[in-house]
């Protein structure tokens, strides 16, 4: 099913990666232990909600190269952010909804991206994101949503 999503912005830690072996899977965790252990919260100014996103925009082609990955909060518009977060613009546009449910240690959200990359979507490759909400935060029954832009 295809979702008409509005555009958004979200501000956090980036970092630059690609799929090459072993590259996402050292730089993501990486990314995502900064995160968790900054203060992001309470640093990035008009955050909207709990929510934490993790976008993948950026692509330098499709996904079998570079993309950018930024991780953090949703929120207003940005104006002044503070070093070393960034802001993005999710753009709006048509989405398609891949939701996982289970141990996150067990690979689910990497196992839903390897059906993705196989899933013959005609994908836009402006950004796709997850949505870690309330029902992410039980590690051992985790729900996660993915929202990857397809071209109309």
């Amino acid at each position: 099913m295809t979702y008409a999503k509005e555009s958004f912005h979200v501000t956090g830690l980036s970092i630059r990666t690609s799929n090459d072996p072993g590259k996402a899977e050292r730089d993501i965790p990486a990314l995502w232990a900064r995160f968790l252990s900054s203060a992001a919260a309470t640093d990035i100014p008009g955050i909207t909600g709990s929510d934490i996103y993790c976008v993948y925009t950026a692509y330098e082609d499709d996904h079998t190269k570079p993309y950018t990955v930024v991780l953090g909060y949703r929120t207003d518009a940005p104006e002044a952010i503070p070093a070393p977060y960034r802001s993005i613009t999710v753009p709006g546009g048509a989405y398609r909804k891949v939701s996982v449910a289970g141990r996150l240690a067990d690979g689910i959200v990497v196992e839903a991206w390897m059906q993705i990359w196989q899933s013959g979507w005609d994908r836009a490759y402006t950004a796709d994101y997850e949505v870690y909400g309330a029902a992410a935060q039980d590690q051992e029954a985790a729900e996660v949503d993915i929202f990857i832009a397809v071209k109309d």
